[in-house]
């Protein structure tokens, strides 16, 4: 009885909630038609993206959770096991490589841009439209690009570490612009201050500017990961498709989005591949869910 009046009770709150907002989108319909109109399709296109997103993941889910199974963490990859566990460390080395060389870069350039450059100089602009064009090229450009120079120009051969420095130019552009954004956002008069109790430039943009934009600039780097593992037609180039644990970094391997391709490329292993996309969903999570805590502690700081 007890939990039956309080059902009640709940249905009851929950009838006059919806009530009260229904009148109050009535009202707010006759008073201002055009806002109201503009709310709910603004409404309905995040109901709309978030059920989408939601597809995809459960999809996903559904369909690789249960191919999961021992066998595709076996250390080497064989036409009966289709291990994944040689794509995730080769996915790991070339995130981290690409990520050493852009991140550095990338927040150094946009440092210079930002702080140190006029703002408003034809340098400025010119970089900033360079890099906004360059972030807008296809993939398979940077591979045919990185084949040519990365592989065969300087004899590194089909490895990890060109598959990482043409990676590393992919990125660096996002990186850049996302940095600089994100720089720029910070109000002058943290900077005036610094100045004005007799900071130096460099002490300024180090304590002053930097920590506030951290959140920014991780965003880009999170972005930046996206783009990495999500891969494939310039790392077929550069390199390789090898399904065996890396040797070194002069030695070809393929990531878990190549992987993923060449399963669901050869038809014959399609369960196998829909596990490679829930493991690799977790790893992008796992990556996002890291620079979010990093950004946190960096902003309690």
């Amino acid at each position: 009885m007890m939990q039956t009046a309080h059902k009640r009770k709940s249905q009851q709150k929950m009838s006059v909630r919806l009530a009260i907002w229904w009148h109050q989108w009535i009202m707010r319909w006759r008073r201002h038609p055009f806002s109201a109109l503009m709310r709910l399709l603004s409404t309905l296109c995040m109901l709309i993206t978030i059920f989408v997103l939601l597809e995809v993941v459960v999809d996903i889910l559904i369909k690789g959770i249960p191919n999961l199974t021992p066998e595709l963490f076996s250390i080497n990859y064989s036409s009966q096991n289709q291990s994944l566990l040689p794509a995730l460390v080769n996915t790991f080395i070339i995130t981290a490589l690409a990520l050493l060389v852009a991140v550095p870069l990338g927040v150094g350039g946009a440092v210079y841009l930002s702080e140190y450059a006029h703002r408003g100089s034809i340098l400025v602009r010119s970089v900033r439209l360079t890099a906004e064009t360059l972030a807008g090229i296809p993939s398979i450009i940077y591979g045919l690009f990185g084949m040519m120079f990365f592989v065969i120009t300087l004899k590194i051969g089909l490895s990890l570490l060109a598959g990482a420095l043409t990676l590393s130019l992919m990125i660096l552009p996002l990186i850049l612009r996302t940095t600089e954004e994100a720089l720029l956002s910070v109000p002058d008069g943290y900077r005036e201050g610094s100045y004005g109790i007799g900071a130096g430039k460099l002490r300024t943009v180090w304590r002053i500017v930097l920590p506030p934009a951290a959140p920014g600039i991780l965003a880009g780097v999170v972005l930046s990961i996206g783009r990495i593992v999500g891969e494939t037609a310039a790392l077929l180039f550069t390199a390789g498709t090898v399904a065996q644990l890396p040797k070194g970094l002069l030695s070809s391997g393929r990531t878990l989005a190549v992987h993923m391709y060449v399963l669901s490329g050869e038809g014959l292993h399609i369960g196998s591949a829909y596990a490679t996309a829930a493991v690799l969903l977790v790893f992008v999570t796992v990556m996002n869910g890291l620079s979010a805590l990093i950004s946190r502690k960096i902003v309690k700081e």
